[in-house]
């Protein structure tokens, strides 16, 4: 079983839906490139509509694997390993909050965080309180999810994204939907979690930058 991981490398991953064209990776800095993500440390990677940034984080997550090139962790090729070491990445090393965001309208704010809590036992209930209030949802715990704003939906994913360990944690457009206030309350809160773990944070952009401090930043 994969506990942790300390390093990425990209090399000459290129999506395939891309290929025979060097359009999408003639100015990219990921694409086509060797490249390697090392914790702890934040990445910013800002892209265009179209350019692959949810494929990125789909790749890494090995959700998707329709690319050329390849991906490592710590060495080793994502291409070999099994379900159950994918399964015990996603529980240990890799937490990933989609651009969809994937809560269950039908369930409150608390049962969709607790689905992944109870799966990882992270977080004690009270740190969970202290997550809710710090995102101004505290007043939302039992509102099913498919009757809030989008925002305030982006917020309770984020939290369910941080209810387990992790080594790296993939965050595509994660304050695509929040204001400035929000955007920094959220960056503060994934910093202390990141630096708790000594973790790395690979964060997407269409424009709306999080609001972390002195990131990396990649142009895809």
């Amino acid at each position: 079983m994969i506990a942790s991981i300390n390093r990425i490398d990209l090399i000459g991953t290129l999506p395939a839906v891309f290929a025979g064209s060097d359009a999408a990776s003639r100015t990219s800095d990921v694409w086509r490139r060797d490249i390697s993500f090392t914790r702890p440390a934040t990445y910013l990677i800002r892209a265009e509509s179209g350019t692959g940034k949810s494929s990125l984080c789909s790749y890494i997550y090995g959700s998707r694997t329709d690319f050329s090139g390849d991906i490592l962790f710590d060495g080793r090729s994502i291409r070999t390993l099994t379900v159950n070491e994918w399964c015990s990445l996603r529980r240990t090393a890799i937490a990933c909050l989609p651009q969809e965001m994937h809560l269950f309208p039908e369930l409150s704010v608390i049962d969709n965080i607790m689905l992944k809590n109870r799966l990882t036992d992270c977080k004690t209930g009270a740190e969970i309180s202290q997550m809710l209030a710090a995102l101004e949802l505290d007043g939302k715990i039992s509102t099913p999810a498919g009757r809030l704003s989008v925002g305030q939906q982006q917020r309770v994913a984020i939290i369910r994204a941080l209810c387990q360990p992790f080594s790296f944690l993939l965050a595509d457009e994660p304050v695509s939907h929040l204001d400035t206030r929000n955007n920094a309350a959220v960056a503060s809160m994934i910093h202390c979690e990141a630096t708790e773990r000594q973790a790395a944070v690979i964060a997407t952009s269409v424009g709306n930058d999080i609001a972390l401090s002195s990131p990396v930043i990649l142009n895809l």
